[in-house]
């Protein structure tokens, strides 16, 4: 068994921590700077539009899909495989104007009108999504971003301690914002299953982040003489191989979904990748490196004795 998969390890993280801030800041400034320039690119689920899934019978190529579909009429559409060569994932953008109104019911007798000369076919499913609704969807996406990360604030500093639930929502918002910036700068579809994903982020990463900061109260309270920095070093230490462990066998199941869960499930498990990765290394030097900033000491952890406590159960 390898060293690090024990509690031998002697790793002083905290001498790091001022690199570390200054590469999270970096990586900070990154992911804003693209979200100004690049902007997300919006799945329909937000802008509002419609989806097609089609399956073919033998493998297919992508570009007279296009031309079939461009000589149609369709204007403004994606059309990509998903899964294997057989099946075509077409989106279209909201229609405008005098066109604004989709005939549903004659919408798939169109679509697979336009395809008849591309191969034997299936249309297997036709999502509608209004711009209403995409606009909806965006506001209460954000808002469930906020909402988490105040009910986490709250939680943290009733469990613990106000300086070590700041610190955990400084890595909660670290790694939200490095998740995002990277589909801002890989241009990959912001849809619900990404937003669903970096929710499932935040619940990780913060798991992540409580059980290092019990075994630092822990610590607090056994390590009288050890200063602050020497308590959080050697708190990190011990969970150091429960968290390699953890994050490591999450990764290989999300890797496999990334190479082989096809186009559908890939954005999911990218933002899944990328929060993991930050996660970890938010629970080790941004949490705790903050609750550190913030002056917390043994004497914040320790409950004051009451008055009149009895010493001890003697007569």
């Amino acid at each position: 068994m390898l060293k690090i998969f024990n509690r031998d390890t002697h790793i002083d993280f905290m001498r790091q921590r001022r690199v570390a801030m200054v590469f999270s800041l970096v990586l900070i400034a990154v992911s804003v700077g693209s979200l100004v320039v690049n902007q997300l690119k919006f799945g329909i689920d937000f802008t509002g539009g419609t989806q097609v899934e089609v399956g073919y019978e033998e493998p297919v190529t992508l570009q007279p899909v296009r031309d079939a579909l461009d000589k149609a009429g369709f204007n403004n559409f994606i059309v990509q495989h998903f899964g294997t060569s057989r099946d075509v994932l077409i989106r279209l953008a909201p229609v405008e104007d005098a066109d604004k109104k989709i005939d549903k019911s004659n919408f798939n007798a169109k679509v697979l009108e336009a395809l008849q000369d591309t191969g034997t076919l299936e249309l297997r499913r036709v999502d509608f999504v209004g711009p209403q609704v995409g606009e909806e969807l965006t506001e209460q996406g954000g808002l469930a971003v906020l909402y988490a990360l105040f009910f986490i604030l709250a939680y943290v500093t009733l469990r613990f301690e106000f300086r070590f639930a700041v610190g955990s929502v400084a890595a909660l918002a670290h790694d939200v914002i490095i998740v995002v910036g990277a589909f801002s700068i890989l241009q990959y579809d912001f849809d619900l299953t990404v937003l669903a994903a970096i929710l499932a982020v935040i619940g990780y990463s913060l798991n992540d982040t409580i059980v290092v900061f019990d075994r630092i109260r822990e610590n607090f309270r056994k390590m009288r003489k050890a200063d602050a920095i020497e308590v959080v070093n050697s708190s990190i230490n011990q969970m150091l191989g429960r968290t390699i462990v953890t994050s490591l066998t999450t990764l290989l199941v999300l890797l496999a979904l990334f190479i082989l869960g096809g186009e559908v499930i890939r954005g999911f498990a990218l933002a899944l990748i990328i929060g993991i990765v930050v996660g970890t290394y938010s629970s080790i030097y941004v949490a705790s490196a903050a609750a550190l900033a913030l002056g917390v000491s043994k004497q914040d952890l320790i409950q004051p004795k009451k008055e009149g406590e009895p010493i001890d159960d003697m007569p």
